[in-house]
């Protein structure tokens, strides 16, 4: 009923679907709530983060030291951003996997590899930074000030 649907809005409700409901438009319904609430959280989440003598900026994904702006790729800049997250701590090779490429298959694996080489390359400039493979377990990304 109309009234119904009022009060549920009064008390808090964003959406609402009548049955008998369509399982497809549940779903979609569902993506549109997650991509909402993931847009938000991102918006709370720090985006800057002091690395060494680098500074780097995640929602623009930029990697600046000095006069010297490098431009990331998106999975370059989400790679780091969970690298600073855990800065001195390991980062799980398979949730950085599954965070990013949302599946931890050779393949993925492999090409976070090669971000992992090209961010190490980024942040050469700056000897007390260091990225290291933790055997068997992920990466650590170590900042010796």
């Amino acid at each position: 009923m109309k009234e119904d649907v009022l009060e549920g809005f009064k008390i808090g409700a964003d959406d609402y679907i009548t049955k008998p409901f369509n399982m497809e438009e549940l779903l979609m319904r569902l993506e549109a709530i997650i991509r909402r609430t993931k847009k938000s959280d991102l918006e709370k989440e720090d985006s800057k983060y002091s690395i060494g003598k680098y500074e780097f900026d995640s929602r623009n994904n930029t990697l600046k030291i000095e006069d010297k702006t490098h431009k990331l790729t998106t999975k370059e800049s989400e790679l780091l951003k969970l690298l600073c997250q855990n800065a001195n701590k390991v980062l799980d090779r398979e949730y950085a996997l599954r965070a990013i490429w949302r599946d931890a298959t050779y393949f993925n694996a492999r090409s976070m590899d090669v971000y992992i080489t090209k961010i190490r390359k980024y942040l050469k400039d700056d000897p007390n930074i260091e990225i290291m493979n933790i055997h068997g377990k992920g990466f650590k990304l170590l900042i010796n000030n």
